[in-house]
Order: structure tokens, then C-alpha cells, then sequence
């Protein structure tokens, strides 16, 4: 069997440094998250940010939407790997973080990205009614409601989109049969739902804290 690499910090920087360079916003919402301490953590990883935007050139996205955005770096990240004419809508409750997310967007002079800030839930109602379609959902928000954002989603991609949702690995404590605590199980029974979906394709990749990607059949 093919021996496995220890993502230590040494190799992910590596990783990180032969990769595609960060812009210097993306750069400044770094550094303006780990201000923030703990919050840190809702900020996905670089090397999930470059991938996403891999994703987004290689599968010729175009209209993203994405739930949760924290302080903006991932809606940033993808917004500047659309085409031109492409555009992102990010869904968030929080007024002051959309602020600062905003600020960020303006400075960066990207105009593809429209905030909607209300509980996800509703705007995801509003968006099926208005029968809009995306090539590309992303998932980043209140574990609770996973599994609901997850379902309501299913009808705004149409057959061979794409709906990739973070977190699905927590830390590795999935794999840890004697951790038993609510989020843990909440992911644990999310991905289980997924992995039982005969409407998609599914894939968990295992960077950041693990990202799953599926495509609609």
C-alpha cells in the first residue's frame, strides 16, 4: 500500500508555496481573521480556497452560491476565479461580518459577489421560487442546519452541478467511535445521508477539515 503523507504545518506551507499566490486582499482577510482569535477557525484553508478555485476553472462555473461567508475569504477566493460575466451570491445572517466582507470585496474592486444577509434558509426558499440554478453550491455554515441546506440545494443545481460542503472530516473525531458529542454525530449522520444519495456522485477529499464534492446525476 502506497504510504500516506502527515500534512504537518511544514509540508502544507510547502503546499502552499508552490501553489497559486494569494492576492493581497485574500492576504490582509488572513491576517484580519487571525486578529479575531477563535473565530479564526470558520476561515477555510488556503489550500481549500486554491482548490475551489481550481474547481471552479476546470468545471467552467459560473454562477456560484454560497452559504456562510464568514469575513469573505471564500467567496473572494472562488468570485475571482469566475469569468467575467460570472457571479457569486453569498448567504449570511451576520450583519457585521457581511460588513467587513463587504469592505474586503469593495477593496479588492470585485463586483461579482451579492450578499443576501438573512437566515440562509429563507433566502434559499426565495432563490427556488425565483427558479434560479447554480453550477456550484458551496456549504460553510451552522452544522445544525446541514442537512437542510444540503436538501434545498438539490433543486438549485441541475444535472452535472456541483454542491461541495466543508467540514465533513471535524477535526478527524468522525473516525473516533468513542467521541460521541452532538456535532460530531451531526456531521456523522450528515455525511452518512450523503453517502446513501443516489441522486450524486460523491467524493470527501481530504484537505482543510475535509471537503465533500458531489455532482448531480
Amino acid at each position: 500500500m502506497p504510504k500516506k503523507l502527515d500534512l504537518t504545518d511544514n509540508l502544507e506551507k510547502y503546499i502552499i508555496d508552490h501553489s497559486e499566490k494569494l492576492s493581497n486582499v485574500q492576504k490582509e482577510i488572513i491576517q484580519h481573521n487571525i486578529s479575531l482569535g477563535e473565530q479564526q477557525r470558520l476561515q477555510i484553508s488556503i489550500s481549500q480556497a486554491q482548490f475551489l478555485q481550481t474547481l471552479i476553472k476546470v468545471s467552467n462555473v459560473k454562477k456560484i452560491l454560497e452559504i456562510g461567508s464568514f469575513t469573505g475569504f471564500s467567496a473572494l477566493s472562488m468570485a475571482m476565479a469566475l469569468p467575467v460575466d460570472g457571479t457569486l451570491i453569498s448567504l449570511d445572517k451576520n450583519p457585521e461580518l457581511s460588513n467587513k466582507a463587504k469592505y474586503f470585496y469593495d477593496k479588492a474592486k470585485e463586483k461579482r459577489i451579492k450578499q443576501i444577509i438573512k437566515p440562509a434558509l429563507e433566502s434559499l426558499k426565495e432563490l427556488k421560487d425565483t427558479k434560479n440554478l447554480f453550477d456550484l453550491v458551496f456549504i460553510d455554515a451552522d452544522k445544525e442546519n446541514y442537512l437542510n441546506y444540503y436538501e434545498s440545494c438539490m433543486d438549485l443545481i441541475d444535472k452535472k452541478g456541483l454542491i461541495v460542503i466543508d467540514n465533513v472530516l471535524w477535526h478527524g473525531e468522525v473516525a473516533d467511535d468513542a467521541n460521541n458529542d452532538k456535532f460530531t454525530n451531526i456531521i456523522r449522520d450528515f455525511n452518512n445521508h450523503v453517502k446513501k444519495d443516489k441522486r450524486i456522485i460523491k467524493n470527501i477529499i481530504p484537505i482543510g477539515d475535509g471537503l465533500t464534492i458531489c455532482i448531480k446525476k
